[in-house]
C-alpha cells in the first residue's frame, strides 16, 4: 500500500537541500519505489513531501542514499529529520 510521508529538516535552506540533491541525483538515478516529490521552505528549515509505494522503499533510500548524501554534501543537520507517515486513502493521475 502506498504512503505519504512529511519530512522537516529544521534549520536547512535551499542551498543546504540542493547540495544534498546534487549526491542523492534522483534525475540520473531515480529513487525505486518514488511515486512523488515536492519540497520547499516550512518555518525554521525545509519541508519534503514524498508518496512512496511502500514504507520500506522510503527506508531504504533514506538509509542508502539520503544519508550517505548529507555526508557527502558536508551538511551538519541541526536535528535528525521529523518524519511522519500517512496512509494514502486515494490518488488522482494527472
Amino acid at each position: 500500500m502506498a504512503v505519504g510521508i512529511r519530512i522537516k529538516f529544521a534549520g536547512l535552506d535551499q542551498g543546504q537541500f540542493d547540495e544534498i540533491n546534487k549526491h542523492v541525483d534522483p534525475d540520473s538515478n531515480p529513487p525505486e519505489g518514488l511515486l512523488f516529490h515536492a519540497s520547499g521552505p516550512v518555518d525554521d528549515g525545509w519541508g519534503v513531501i514524498d508518496f512512496w509505494e511502500s514504507r520500506a522503499a522510503f527506508d531504504r533510500f533514506l538509509e542508502a542514499r539520503v544519508q550517505p548524501a548529507v555526508e557527502a554534501a558536508g551538511v551538519q543537520l541541526q536535528a535528525p529529520p521529523d518524519v511522519k507517515e500517512f496512509p494514502v486513502h486515494e490518488s488522482f493521475p494527472r
